[in-house]
C-alpha cells in the first residue's frame, strides 16, 4: 500500500534548493566546458591549416624576405654578401624624389575620397530607387571596374595624347582654346589621373554601396516620410548613418588600393614621365630605383617602408573603426 504525503505536514525541499519567502530558489546550473578531443584538434588543424600555409607562405615569408634583403646592397642574383645596415632606408627617407611620390599618393588618397565617395552616394541613391533599365546602368557604372588595367590604360594613353580623340573631339565641336596636353603638364596630370582613377573604379563603391542600402529596411523611410520627413531629411537623417559602417569599409579598400596604385600610371605615364608629370607614386619609385636600376636591395626596402605604411593604415581601421562597427552590430548601434 502506497504512503500519501500528508497536507498538515511540512515537505522538505530537495537539497540543494533554498527556501526564501516562500519562494524556493534553484542554483543556476553551470555548464561544463567540452574538453577537445583529438578529433576536434584534428578538424580545427584540417580547417584552419591550409589558409595559415598559404598566408605565411604568399604574406609573412616575402615581408620577411624583404626586410632581410633591404640590408644589402644586392643586384638580384647570388646571395647577397654586402650588407650595408639601415642605409638603405636612411636613402629612402632622405630622398627628395621619394618624398614627391609619397605626396602624390597622398594626394591621390584624398581626392579619391573627396571625388569617388559623394559620387558613388548619389548614383547608388538613385539606382535604388525603380527605374526603367536599372539593370542596364548597373552594368553601365561597373564595367570599366571589371576591365584589365591593362587596356583601360592603354585605351585612356591614347585618347589623351595630343593629337588624340580627346583634342580632336574639342577641335571639332568649336572648343579647341580647351585642348590641353593632358598627360605631361605637370599642372593637370594629376587631375587627368583622378578622371580616370575615378571612371575606373566608382563601379565597385556604386555596388557595395547599393548592397549597403539593400540592407536597411524600408520600413524606417516610410515611417519618417508618414511623420513628416522630407526625402532628403530621411537620407541625412536615416540613411546615411546606417549606411556609416559600408561607407568605412569603401573608405578604407580605396585608401589602401591609392597607396599600391603602379599598373594605370605605369601604362600611360611610364617611369620617367610620371616623375615630370607630378603623378609618380610610390610604387613607380620601387620600380625605378629597384628593379630597373639593378638594385635590387634598394628595392626590397622601399616595398618594405611601403608595406609598413600600409599595415600602419590598416592597424589604425581595426583599432578605431573596426571594433567599433563590430560592437554596433552586436548591440544595434550602427553609427
Amino acid at each position: 500500500m502506497a504512503l500519501r504525503e500528508s497536507p498538515l505536514l511540512p515537505v522538505e525541499p530537495p537539497r540543494g534548493t533554498a527556501r526564501t519567502g516562500g519562494v524556493t530558489a534553484t542554483p543556476p546550473v553551470r555548464r561544463r566546458r567540452r574538453s577537445v578531443g583529438w578529433s576536434g584538434r584534428l578538424e580545427i588543424a584540417l580547417l584552419v591549416g591550409p589558409a595559415l600555409i598559404v598566408f605565411l607562405a604568399f604574406v609573412i615569408f616575402p615581408v620577411v624576405m624583404a626586410a632581410y634583403y633591404g640590408f644589402f646592397s644586392w643586384q638580384g642574383y647570388g646571395a647577397p654578401t654586402d650588407f650595408v645596415g639601415l642605409r638603405n632606408y636612411l636613402t629612402i627617407l632622405q630622398d627628395p624624389t621619394f618624398h614627391d611620390a609619397l605626396a602624390h599618393n597622398g594626394i591621390i588618397v584624398v581626392l579619391s575620397l573627396v571625388l569617388q565617395g559623394p559620387v558613388a552616394i548619389l548614383l547608388a541613391l538613385l539606382l535604388n530607387r525603380k527605374l526603367r533599365g536599372q539593370s542596364f546602368i548597373r552594368v553601365l557604372i561597373f564595367v570599366p571596374y571589371v576591365i584589365s588595367e591593362v587596356v583601360v590604360g592603354t585605351g585612356w594613353s591614347l585618347m589623351l595624347q595630343t593629337s588624340g580623340a580627346v583634342n580632336g573631339l574639342l577641335e571639332k565641336v568649336g572648343l579647341g582654346a580647351l585642348t590641353q596636353d593632358w598627360l605631361s603638364d605637370p599642372a593637370i596630370a594629376i587631375w587627368t589621373l583622378m578622371l580616370i582613377i575615378t571612371w575606373k573604379y566608382i563601379g565597385f563603391a556604386v555596388i557595395l554601396f547599393l548592397a549597403g542600402l539593400q540592407g536597411i529596411p524600408e520600413e524606417l523611410s516610410e515611417a519618417a516620410a508618414i511623420d513628416g520627413a522630407s526625402y532628403w531629411q530621411v537620407q541625412r537623417r536615416i540613411t546615411l548613418p546606417l549606411l556609416a559602417p559600408t561607407l568605412r569599409i569603401w573608405a578604407f579598400l580605396s585608401i589602401i588600393g591609392a597607396l599600391q596604385l603602379f599598373d594605370l600610371v605605369y601604362i600611360i605615364w611610364g617611369q620617367y614621365v610620371s616623375s615630370t608629370a607630378g603623378t609618380s607614386t610610390m610604387a613607380i619609385y620601387l620600380v625605378t630605383n629597384g628593379r630597373n636600376a639593378g638594385n635590387y636591395g634598394y628595392g626590397n626596402a622601399v616595398a618594405v617602408v611601403l608595406f609598413v605604411i600600409s599595415l600602419v593604415v590598416a592597424l589604425l581601421y581595426q583599432r578605431f573603426v573596426l571594433r567599433r562597427d563590430t560592437a554596433g552590430a552586436l548591440t544595434g548601434d550602427k553609427r
